[in-house]
């Protein structure tokens, strides 16, 4: 029974002492130079400066260069020499690597970091975020001017804006009489034409919301740029508020007013300021900043919409559609 102890506890010692050496060794297969010290590659020391490391790379390279030196391992060796100095000619990695080499039980940190080196995308990040945001400022200015402009040709081709801009471009002289029409061809003309209705339409024409003339200062970049001021006019206008109103109890003007409704009606200032003006002047007469009345209007405004629908005959066909063949309603037709 001793003896099979004793084998057993000899068996498990040399089980330890043949592991230890793979468990306490700096090198690990795959990562950096392998089973081979990257110094001793390139025949250099810890202590050895960049240019001695990119010197002694150079005197290897030329010396063992596949077209100079004919052994058998001449491309190994050269590729084990370049690896070796792509490593420690990187402070972030020979750093790294010296860190493996003092700590070589911590394996698997040192996974981590030499393969965050290897996937991490070389370009600084800034510069990815700054042209992400460019990329979207241009979209958005863009896409804006194209819904402006859609905005402008669909006025232009109504004939009764047509008609008006014409009149008002012959009244400010954009167009020419007659007289001064000859010598000019049917195309010129009409482009002429085109272009006074374009100035008269923009220049007079309420294009509001989503087709409004875009701005440079709502841009994307130019808003970022502009954040520090918008948060310091933000914080001071609701301290303003607070002080005025809710501390010294005066009364809200026009501008409050208007901004109170805004607020019932959830919207945005671009969607409130769309509304048609006589909305807003009768949201403004019935008072629509308190809260009660607003209530109460909207459940009159909602009453409204009710009867209105009650009355047309296309909801009343969606509502029999809806109750005899709607949603979790399935029907198969012989035909």
């Amino acid at each position: 029974m001793a003896t099979k102890t004793y084998r057993r506890h000899v068996f498990l010692k040399i089980l330890i002492l043949s592991a230890l050496p793979s468990l306490c060794t700096a090198f690990i297969e795959g990562l950096y130079c392998g089973k081979e010290n990257c110094y001793d590659v390139l025949s250099v020391t810890r202590d050895s400066t960049r240019g001695e490391i990119s010197k002694a790379y150079r005197s290897l390279a030329r010396k063992y260069h596949p077209d100079k030196y004919k052994g058998k391992d001449a491309e190994e060796k050269f590729q084990a020499i370049a690896t070796a100095y792509e490593i420690l000619k990187d402070e972030e990695q020979r750093e790294d690597y010296d860190d493996m080499l003092d700590n070589p039980d911590e394996y698997y940190r040192h996974y981590y970091q030499y393969y965050r080196r290897r996937v991490a995308p070389k370009v600084d990040v800034r510069i990815v975020i700054a042209v992400t945001i460019t990329v979207i400022s241009m979209i958005q200015y863009f896409s804006w001017w194209s819904r402006y402009n859609s905005a402008i040709k669909y006025l232009a081709s109504m004939p009764k804006y047509r008609i008006k801009a014409i009149d008002l471009a012959k009244k400010e002289g954009l167009l020419q009489e007659n007289k001064k029409k000859r010598g000019k061809t049917k195309e010129e003309l009409k482009e002429e034409e085109e272009n006074a209705i374009r100035t008269i339409i923009e220049s007079n024409a309420d294009i509001r919301g989503g087709y409004s003339k875009p701005k440079i200062t709502d841009i994307l970049w130019i808003q970022l740029i502009l954040s520090p001021w918008f948060l310091v006019q933000y914080i001071l206008w609701h301290l303003r508020w607070i002080w005025k109103f809710i501390i010294k109890r005066e009364e809200y003007g026009d501008d409050e007013k208007h901004y109170l409704i805004q607020r019932n009606l959830r919207v945005s200032q671009s969607q409130y300021d769309s509304i048609e003006a006589h909305e807003r002047d009768e949201m403004f007469s019935k008072e629509l900043w308190i809260r009660d009345k607003y209530v109460e209007y909207k459940k009159q405004k909602d009453e409204e919409m009710r009867i209105k629908l009650a009355e047309s005959s296309k909801y009343r066909s969606y509502r029999r559609y809806m109750k005899n063949k709607g949603p979790g309603r399935m029907t198969f037709d012989e035909d």
